[in-house]
């Protein structure tokens, strides 16, 4: 108890928190919540990060590559979905740190696009220490017609009990 009769928050365990490595167990599967992309999703981050072309920055150069519409950047599509994974709360306060991923582009994403991650667990095991372990997950990310527009493998360093 603090002098004025509360209790000190910080020795409250939180609501939310993360899996462990050994909760993740492989075969488990999970899906986040869903998210569209909109035209300012878009035009902010190609300003932010200098990905200033015309592919990105005009439905005309979309077009003339071959697009139905405004092309989302790959790179926001996954770092929207990496959003959306870590909104689920699986890795609050166990994920240490994502340490490789392997990336493939399956189909394009346009601006109004909607999108989920199913998240399929791969591998879970203990490093040498035992106090941590290393977890490889299958993310794929779908769009609402169902198409899988992106999949990547992320290695990440979790926690353990």
């Amino acid at each position: 108890m603090h002098n004025d009769g509360t209790t000190n928050p910080w020795g409250i365990a939180p609501a939310l928190q993360g899996r462990t490595f050994e909760d993740l167990v492989p075969g488990s599967r999970f899906r986040t919540g869903s998210r569209t992309i909109t035209e300012s999703d878009l035009i902010a981050f190609v300003t932010l990060t200098g990905l200033n072309e015309p592919l990105f920055l005009d439905e005309q150069g979309s077009v003339e590559a071959g697009y139905p519409g405004r092309i989302i950047p790959g790179t926001l599509t996954f770092a929207y979905a990496e959003g959306l994974v870590v909104q689920t709360g699986v890795l609050h306060g166990t994920g240490m740190a994502f340490l490789h991923a392997d990336l493939d582009i399956k189909a394009p994403v346009l601006a109004g696009d909607t999108i989920t991650v199913l998240v399929e667990v791969l591998e879970s095991r203990p490093t040498t220490s035992g106090a941590k372990g290393i977890v490889k997950t299958k993310n794929s990310v779908v769009k609402r017609d169902g198409t899988v527009a992106l999949e990547y493998q992320p290695v990440r360093l979790v926690r353990g009990r």
